[in-house]
Parts: structure tokens; sequence; C-alpha cells
């Protein structure tokens, strides 16, 4: 499972800066989620359903994709990792109202190139485009990790990647602190960004829901070292993601007005120029342009 497989189709990345979870077997969790104010709801048939309820959280994945998705969130389900469990979760899953997949527990490119053959025969069936839905991987273990990059670039369904954190500090024998998870955290966003996909997470547990200055300034290094997005188990974490991994007006003005000033700049034949006591060049102005263009694609 080491071999890289090179990226081939070009993809349109999502704009989420909050994707929250929501047992797919909860009637009351599942009329709620649209309030929420998420970018995109993952309806969970794995860890947070018992395996007695899979079934019946299978049988009304439709009806709870609609519920959750009417107010213009992304709807993805977690699928289980054993193959016969996840292929009918797949089977219940894909669908014109379900834009992606989340992939629990990956261990290697060839893992998630045999889901995406079952994902396209399922996708024919239900009369979609093969490649309609995407693919979220989880990678959760220590052995996966060497596989990092391989798995970035496993298939063209992939639009983002994350480091586990509960699972993998267990696996590790550790606590899931930022000292036990910064390296394989970190490893994870080098492989997603050279991927050109979505590096998703936080450098802490996604368990904690305490709404405390210690978890704001989590987010906020998390975001300043590169995470362009996570998940979230509560609905008090939604405003907190939402705040941390979108740009304020103040920083989208301040954008607006390096690059102008950069543009000027350019246009007299100067490479660089200094914009309120910084120096700017090109992968300044890049950035800027960059955070421009999410905001403004998240308001579409």
């Amino acid at each position: 499972m080491s071999g890289e497989k090179p990226i081939s189709v070009p993809r349109e990345l999502p704009t989420w800066r909050s994707l929250m979870f929501c047992p797919a077997n909860s009637e009351r969790y599942i009329a709620k989620a649209h309030t929420r104010g998420a970018d995109a709801i993952i309806l969970d048939l794995e860890d947070s359903v018992a395996e007695d309820e899979k079934p019946t959280a299978r049988a009304k994945l439709a009806a709870a994709a609609a519920a959750v998705g009417q107010a213009g969130a992304d709807v993805l389900v977690r699928i289980n990792r054993e193959l016969p469990l996840a292929v009918a979760d797949i089977h219940a899953a894909v669908g014109p109202a379900v834009m992606g997949l989340v992939l629990p527990k990956v261990m290697g490119a060839e893992h998630i190139r045999l889901l995406s053959e079952v994902v396209a025969a399922r996708e024919l069936e239900r009369g979609l485009r093969v490649g309609h839905t995407r693919f979220v991987a989880l990678v959760e273990s220590a052995q996966a990790l060497e596989h990092l990059s391989a798995i970035a670039r496993a298939d063209s369904r992939m639009v983002a990647l994350a480091v586990g954190g509960e699972d993998l500090a267990t696996d590790l024998d550790a606590e899931p602190t930022v000292d036990t998870l910064y390296v394989a955290k970190m490893l994870g966003l080098y492989a997603a960004r050279a991927a050109g996909i979505l590096p998703l997470g936080v450098l802490g547990s996604v368990a904690d829901v305490a709404d405390s200055e210690v978890y704001r300034a989590m987010l906020k290094r998390s975001r300043e070292l590169g995470f362009a997005c996570a998940t979230c188990v509560h609905p008090a974490q939604v405003p907190l993601l939402n705040a941390a991994f979108g740009p304020t007006e103040q920083e989208l003005e301040r954008a607006r007005r390096l690059l102008a000033a950069y543009e000027e700049g350019i246009a007299q034949g100067r490479g660089a120029v200094l914009f309120e006591g910084t120096m700017v060049d090109k992968p300044v102005a890049d950035r800027a342009r960059r955070l421009i263009a999410r905001a403004t694609a998240a308001q579409d």
C-alpha cells in the first residue's frame, strides 16, 4: 500500500470551516442539525451507532440526509471500516442528497480505490454521475501514517484528509494531547496540501467540547499552521470553528488593501512593496488572494 498514484483529475474543493457529526439514528439530533450553522453535516453510521442499530440507521439514511441538508449544508456519511458493513453503508448512503463519504481507519491507497469501485457501481445503479460522491479519509493508526502521501493521492474522489486523534492515541497507548498528536497531524497536513486536497483537523482532540480560551487558542494555532477546517461533535463548537477557520471582515479588508498596494507596485515594475510595515511579494499576495477567494466561495 505504499505506491503513489498521480493525481489526474482536477477537483473543486469544498469551502468548509465546520463539519458536525450527527448520529444517523438519532431523530432528535437530526431534526435540529440544519439549524446549527455547520458547513457540512456528517451522518454517522460508525462509532456513534450501536451494532444492532446500524440496519435501522441505514434504512432511514435518505430521509436523514434530506433533513440535515435542508438549509444548504453539505451532507456526508461516515461509513464503517469493516468491508461487509462498508458495502452495506455505501449502498444506503450513495444518492443525490449525499455529496461524500467519510472513510474511517483508512490503511492505504488500495483501500480507498477498492471503496471507490464499490461507490462507482452504486452511483451507476442510482443514475448518478460516476464521481458524484467525494471522499474524506481518516487516518487513525500508527501503521497507516507511513502511507499518508499515497492515501492523499489515492483517488480523484478525495477532497480532504484528517489524522484522527482518539483512535490514533489509543493505538499509541497515549493520551490525545497536542504533544502526542502534533507530528502525525502535521504530516497529514503536508500530505494533503501536497496532493491538492483539504487538511482537515485540529491539533487537539475533537472530543473536547469545552468553550474555553484554551480551546479557542488551539483552534487559532491550528488555522495558523495551515489546517483548513475541522470536525466537531457538539453544536456549541460550530460557531467557534466557523470563527477560527473563516476570515473576519478586518482580515478581508486588509487583504484587499494589500493586494491593491501590491498590484500598484507590479504596475510600476516592482516585485515587492512595503505595506503597513511589512514587505509584500508574490507569496504574500497569493495568500491574500486565497483568503478572498475562500470568503467569496463560502458566500456563493
